[in-house]
């Protein structure tokens, strides 16, 4: 456990970082929209496209394991609706709800904890749950809310509006990227290697002292109070039921011989057992959902992931590797 959690504490230290220097007023609010768009425009794609260049691209898109990402995202989209879509929650609300418990934090956390609690071969698992999530879970939670607004009728219109705000995501780019030149041995020119890679190293300690300062300007931002009834539940599906959800249906895809090998079983758990993206809470509030929630939902699962996350680390017998 101690190696563990010399990989983990300082991980969600850095959040707590963030989130204590957004609250004292050192990092202004203002500054926040700059910090997470430096980090999703630039840190983070440089980051992805370095893996994604060198990883096979076989294993960079390995069909099993997307598909056994993207049916256990929509299980559990489908079940979140079900148990939270009521006269308190409306389908909005519901549908931002179900996809904090369906998009684990795998582009500013999973990928740099991931790689560092098991080595670089992690990466590649990690970016298939990324595109599933942006492509998949994103699209279909976004629609969903979308459909609230302009009437059944128009659910498809929506959904495809939602694909489409997911293609001007700068992250499946990156990754389309570093595909390419893992297959055609392409490498950038040296000084461009070296803008990339100073940038990519930025990636980690930036994003998770984003997180912090995006989950207190979350906060602020709440419109609403939530009873613990209405979030802690949606956590709890999360951290617990997701993971969960992905290590059995796993299980079953390795004894029908499917192809999924033991190592892409593990990371794609842990991956699973992630808290809920810390930018879904500024989709919510573009959208008009209760944000209050949702920010309740992705606070709650962070600071519970500590606990949950190194815990089943650690009955997984992970030792942290450099």
């Amino acid at each position: 456990m101690q190696a563990i959690l010399s990989v983990t504490l300082p991980f969600f230290a850095l959040v707590l970082c963030g989130y204590l220097a957004a609250r004292s007023g050192v990092l202004a609010e203002s500054a926040i929209p700059g910090l997470n768009g430096f980090v999703l425009f630039f840190a983070l794609p440089c980051m992805l496209f370095r893996f994604g260049m060198n990883t096979p691209v076989l294993e960079l898109l390995d069909p099993v394991v997307l598909g056994l990402y993207a049916l256990c995202a929509l299980l559990i989209v489908g079940l979140t609706l079900w148990l939270t879509l009521s006269d308190r929650v409306r389908l909005k609300d519901a549908a931002f709800g179900a996809l904090v418990a369906a998009f684990p934090n795998t582009g500013f956390m999973g990928v740099p904890l991931l790689v560092a609690l098991l080595g670089p071969a992690a990466a590649a698992p990690v970016i298939c749950t990324i595109l599933a999530d942006l492509f998949l879970t994103s699209s279909l939670c976004i629609g969903l809310a979308r459909a609230h607004d302009a009437g059944a009728g128009n659910a498809r219109r929506a959904a495809l509006q939602a694909l489409r705000g997911a293609l001007s995501n700068p992250l499946p780019w990156a990754i389309a990227l570093g595909a390419l030149a893992s297959i055609t041995g392409l490498r950038p020119p040296g000084p461009l290697d070296t803008v990339i890679r100073m940038l990519a190293d930025a990636a980690s300690p930036v994003a998770l002292f984003t997180i912090g300062a995006v989950l207190w300007r979350a906060g602020q931002h709440a419109h609403s109070r939530t009873p613990a009834a209405l979030y802690l539940p949606v956590a709890g599906i999360k951290l617990l039921l997701h993971p969960a959800l992905v290590f059995g249906l796993g299980l079953l895809a390795q004894k029908l011989g499917l192809g999924l090998s033991d190592f892409q079983l593990l990371v794609l758990t842990l991956a699973a057992a992630l808290p809920s993206a810390s930018n879904v809470s500024l989709l919510a509030e573009r959208y008009g959902a209760d944000n209050g929630r949702v920010a309740r939902i992705i606070m709650a699962s962070t600071a519970l992931a500590f606990v949950s996350f190194s815990g089943l680390a650690w009955l997984f017998g992970i030792g942290a590797r450099s």
